[in-house]
C-alpha cells in the first residue's frame, strides 16, 4: 500500500509535467479538416477536438514584429461566447521560470549563491520527512534534484470536487505548505536524482522573501512584470479571481466521462469534459512560487523573449539557467526553472509547460529567441490533449507556418 501511495504522489504534479513531456509531438494535427489552409488554426482546432472547452494560441517572431493568433471553442461552457482576445489564465508551472529568474537576479547581485543551503536561509524548515536542509542547495531546488517531497497530494482543493468546493477559498502560508510536504520517511521517495516537486519552488519563494525582506509577489512584480510592461500578468496572492477578460476553467478531477472511475488528481488524466465542474474561482496561495502567476499568451511571449534575449539576466546567470540535466524518462533536459525540449526538425527549444486546475499551457521559444509559441486550453480534455499542445509548439517553432498566416487580433 505504501508503494502505491508513493507512486500516486509522484504522479500528482501541478503541471502534469511528465504526461506533457512524454507525449510524442506528432499526431492529432493530422486529424484536422484538410480543407482548412491556416496551419496555426488547424493545430488549434486539433487541440479543441481532443475535448477541451476552449483553446487560444499565439505565435510571434519578435525580430520582425509579426504575430499570428488563433482560437477555438468557447469562453464558458453552455454559451456561444468565443475565447477572449488577450484572455488571462493561470499559467501553472510556467510560473517557475519567473521564480528562477528572480533567484538568479539575486545571485547576480551577490545577495545569494546557488550553492547556499536551504538551511542557511530557512533554518529548521526542511528535514524530518525528507532530505536535510543542510544538504540541499538553492541550485537543487531550482533544478528539481533536491529529493524534497511533493506537497500537492496534501491540497484538498486540487484533488477532488468535494475538496475544491470546501477549500477553494482557503489561504495557505508558505510555512504551512512546507510543513505539509515534510511527510514521514516511509511516504517519501528520494531515489531518483531528478524528481519534480512543486515544494522546491515554494521554498525558493520563501528564500526570496528572506533575502530581500519583501514578498515573492512584490519581487516578481518589481523585477519582471513592471519593467517588461506585462499589463496582463499578475501575482494574485490570496485573491481567488482571474482579473480582466478570461475564459472559465473546468476540471473533472481524474474522473473519466461516463465511467465514474476516479484516478484521484486534477492533473489532466480525464478522458473527457462531461463530468468537469467550473473551477475558475480558486485561491492559489498553495502555488506560491510554483504555479500562481496569471498571464496572457502575448505577455508570456514577451517574457520568454526578454529572458532569452538577456534583458532580465546577465550572461553568467542566463548560462546557469540554461545549463540542463537529464530528466529521466521524459526525453527532455531541465535547467533552473526552464526546460530544454527537442524539436522534430532538429535542435531544441526552451520553455515550460504548466497546469493549474482547469487551465493548461505550453510556452516555447527557439534557442536564438527568434520565434515564440504559446498555447493554453481550458478543461482537462482527453488523452491526446497534451500531445496536440506539444505538436502545436513544436511545429510552429520549426517554422511550419510563417507568422501572419493565422488570424490576428
Amino acid at each position: 500500500m505504501q508503494v502505491l501511495r508513493r507512486r500516486r504522489r509522484r504522479l500528482l504534479v501541478l503541471t502534469g509535467l511528465a504526461a506533457l513531456l512524454l507525449a510524442p509531438s506528432g499526431g492529432p494535427a493530422a486529424a484536422a479538416d484538410p480543407q482548412r489552409t491556416d496551419p496555426l488554426q488547424r493545430r488549434v482546432d486539433a487541440i479543441h477536438d481532443t475535448g477541451v472547452v476552449g483553446v487560444s494560441a499565439e505565435v510571434t517572431s519578435p525580430g520582425t514584429r509579426t504575430r499570428a493568433v488563433a482560437r477555438a471553442g468557447v469562453a464558458e461552457r453552455g454559451t456561444g461566447r468565443p475565447m477572449p482576445p488577450g484572455g488571462r489564465f493561470r499559467i501553472g508551472s510556467a510560473t517557475k521560470t519567473f521564480t528562477a529568474t528572480v533567484v538568479l537576479q539575486l545571485v547576480g547581485e551577490g545577495r545569494l549563491s546557488l550553492e547556499d543551503t536551504v538551511e542557511r536561509w530557512l533554518p529548521g524548515v526542511v528535514g524530518g520527512g525528507g532530505p536535510d536542509g543542510g544538504s540541499v542547495t538553492v541550485r537543487q531546488l531550482l533544478q528539481h534534484t533536491s529529493g524534497i517531497p511533493e506537497v500537492l497530494p496534501e491540497i484538498a482543493a486540487l484533488n477532488s470536487a468535494d475538496g475544491y468546493r470546501t477549500e477553494r477559498f482557503r489561504t495557505y502560508t508558505p510555512e504551512e505548505l512546507a510543513g505539509l510536504a515534510m511527510r514521514p520517511p516511509e511516504d517519501v521517495q528520494t531515489e531518483a536524482a531528478w524528481s519534480y516537486s512543486n515544494t522546491n519552488y515554494i521554498l525558493a519563494a520563501m528564500i526570496i522573501r528572506e533575502v530581500t525582506g519583501r514578498s515573492w509577489d512584490r519581487e516578481v512584480e518589481d523585477r519582471i512584470i513592471r519593467p517588461l510592461g506585462l499589463s496582463g500578468t499578475s501575482t494574485p496572492g490570496a485573491s481567488p479571481f482571474v482579473p480582466g477578460p478570461h475564459a472559465h476553467a473546468y476540471a473533472a478531477f481524474g474522473r473519466s466521462a461516463g465511467t465514474g472511475t476516479a484516478t484521484g488528481t486534477g492533473a489532466g488524466t480525464s478522458t473527457g469534459t462531461g463530468t468537469g465542474i467550473d473551477v475558475t474561482v480558486l485561491n492559489t496561495s498553495m502555488a506560491i512560487g510554483s504555479g500562481a502567476v496569471i498571464s496572457t499568451t502575448r505577455d508570456l511571449s514577451r517574457f520568454y523573449t526578454a529572458l532569452l534575449g538577456g534583458r532580465l539576466l546577465e550572461p553568467a546567470e542566463l548560462a546557469e539557467m540554461t545549463a540542463t540535466v537529464s530528466a529521466p524518462g521524459m526525453g527532455v533536459s531541465y535547467g533552473l526553472g526552464l526546460g530544454e525540449i527537442p524539436l522534430t526538425c532538429g535542435g531544441t527549444y526552451y520553455g515550460h509547460p504548466g497546469e493549474l486546475l482547469g487551465y493548461r499551457t505550453w510556452a516555447g521559444i527557439t534557442r536564438d529567441g527568434s520565434r515564440t509559441a504559446v498555447v493554453y486550453a481550458t478543461s482537462d480534455g482527453g488523452p491526446d490533449t497534451q500531445q496536440a499542445m506539444r505538436t502545436l509548439v513544436d511545429q510552429e517553432l520549426c517554422g511550419a507556418a510563417a507568422p501572419g498566416e493565422g488570424r490576428t487580433g
